[in-house]
C-alpha cells in the first residue's frame, strides 16, 4: 500500500494481481488496484481529471489522461472518502504506476493531488 498526503488530499493505493485475467505466455499481466481518496482539508474538493504514468519491467512507459475516475467526478467534503477499483494490463510480471488527480476546491482553485508510486508484481516474482 502506498500513501501520499499533500495537506488536503490523501491517496492510498492497494494493487492485486488478476491471475484469471492474465496470460503470461502472451505477455499479458493484469492487475486491479483499489484507490482510497480522503479529503483531509478544510474545504470540499472535486476530482476533475486523472494522469497515470505506467511503467512495465522492460522500461516501457505509457501515460493515461482522462476525465474523472470510473466515469465519475466525485466531490469530497472535508473528511469524506471516495473508493474505487480499476485495472491495468502490462506486458511484464512487474511494473509500477504513479500519477496525480487534478482537483478543484470550493473556491475554484485547481490543485494536483499526487498519487504515490506503487508496484505491480505477480505474487512471488520479487521474492
Amino acid at each position: 500500500m502506498s500513501t501520499e498526503f499533500n495537506g488536503r488530499i490523501e491517496v492510498q493505493v492497494v494493487p492485486h494481481y488478476l491471475e484469471d485475467q492474465s496470460a503470461p505466455d502472451e505477455n499479458r499481466f493484469a492487475f486491479a488496484y483499489t484507490v482510497d481518496i480522503v479529503n483531509r482539508g478544510e474545504r470540499g474538493a472535486r476530482l476533475i481529471d486523472r494522469h497515470w504514468v505506467i511503467v512495465d519491467g522492460a522500461g516501457s512507459t505509457r501515460e493515461v489522461r482522462g476525465e474523472g475516475v470510473v466515469g465519475e467526478q466525485p466531490h469530497l467534503a472535508p473528511g469524506q472518502r471516495f473508493r474505487y477499483t480499476s485495472w491495468v494490463v502490462i506486458e511484464t510480471p512487474v511494473g509500477s504506476m504513479q500519477g496525480s488527480y487534478g482537483m478543484h476546491d470550493e473556491s475554484g482553485t485547481r490543485f494536483e493531488a499526487p498519487i504515490p508510486p506503487f508496484t505491480l508484481a505477480v505474487p512471488g516474482f520479487l521474492n
